[in-house]
């Protein structure tokens, strides 16, 4: 665990907000030089702080304007591994994401299709002719408020 002083933590701040400013913007902004700024952004990174920069796509503007978050429980344990179902639904294009989780469901889903009719195609067509899908829940998603989480 590397320690963080107050210039990294607003150094973080700024990057989730907007990964794209440069070493040197984000130096203005915080009292560094431009070098000093990329030394400490290169060493959060070496340090795995920051596990990457990606790009966030905007799904309504691309036309998918419903996300689903899908539990799935596996229906037959042991005949089907975790492993083998969570390589299968991550092929599908429309699955976000896949996370493993400890609960009422062994799988969360992030799902985006064009609309419900969409969905209800990727569900039946898809999801649940994998080998081993079970029981699934889903809930559609109304709004959504993305939060860096805490910082140091």
């Amino acid at each position: 665990m590397i320690a963080l002083d107050e210039t990294d933590r607003h150094l973080l701040r700024l990057l989730v907000r907007d990964a794209t400013q440069s070493a040197g913007a984000l130096g203005r902004i915080v009292g560094l030089s431009q070098p000093a700024a990329w030394r400490r952004i290169k060493r959060l990174e070496d340090a795995g702080v920051i596990a990457g920069r990606r790009l966030r796509l905007n799904a309504g503007a691309l036309g998918f304007g419903v996300t689903v978050f899908l539990g799935v429980k596996l229906a037959r344990k042991g005949q089907v591994s975790l492993a083998d179902f969570e390589r299968a639904v991550s092929a599908i294009p429309e699955v976000q994401t896949v996370e493993h989780v400890l609960g009422l469901y062994d799988f969360r889903l992030r799902v985006v299709a064009r609309d419900l009719p969409d969905f209800e195609r990727v569900l039946r067509r898809r999801i649940m002719t994998l080998p081993g899908a079970g029981e699934v829940e889903a809930n559609v998603l109304l709004s959504e408020e993305r939060r860096p989480g805490p910082i140091g």
